[in-house]
């Protein structure tokens, strides 16, 4: 697991001793990133929530080529403690927070003043029916607006809808046993400073 480009770029990230963490594979973040840039161009000064950060993997990949700041969210505290020793790794702690909560708690809190996020990774454990729970609250938070792209990961073997309320999937591919759903705000309102 390493940071494919940025500042960061090439620095392994320590990875967990458990399996209760399962990282995205560097294949799939390359190829998400990829999908990233060419519908965003640069991440300079973009605003990032990864939740269910386990390793800080995404997060910190976004840090690595340009955005502004990144908040890392995961009710587990080795986890939390890990994306912490990743980010000093890679040298971005100054741009970041990580926050121990459970992701749907998290969203309640982040609406009482956070801004808008330019992008949103969901990341959950597989199966276990976060990632529709997760999108449901997303489509109804004001932490995504018309700026935000949201990037849900899930197991192809999950029935995943395509909308959520105000939040619609524009594109979902396959990774092996991965989708990748990217989906953003069908009313256009205010968007992300």
């Amino acid at each position: 697991m390493r940071v494919i480009a940025g500042s960061a770029r090439g620095r392994q990230l320590t990875a967990p001793k458990n399996m209760r963490v399962r990282p995205t594979a560097d294949r799939v973040k390359e190829a998400l990133f990829s999908i990233l840039v060419s519908r965003l161009g640069d991440l300079t000064g973009m605003r990032v929530l990864d939740l269910f950060a386990g390793t800080g993997n995404l997060g910190i990949e976004a840090l690595s080529r340009g955005a502004e700041f990144a908040l890392f969210v995961d009710a587990h505290r080795e986890s939390a403690e890990l994306v912490r020793k990743n980010l000093e790794l890679t040298r971005l702690a100054e741009h970041a927070r990580v926050v121990v909560q459970e992701a749907g708690a998290a969203l309640k809190w982040l609406s009482r003043g956070e801004p808008p996020f330019h992008l949103v990774f969901l990341d959950p454990p597989y199966g276990e029916g976060h990632t529709q729970r997760l999108l449901e609250l997303l489509a109804q938070s004001p932490v995504v607006d018309g700026g935000t792209t949201v990037i849900a990961e899930f197991s192809v073997k999950e029935d995943v809808p395509t909308r959520f309320g105000r939040l619609k999937e524009s594109e979902r591919r396959i990774y092996g046993d991965t989708a990748l759903s990217f989906l953003t705000i069908t009313d256009r309102g205010e968007t992300c400073p």
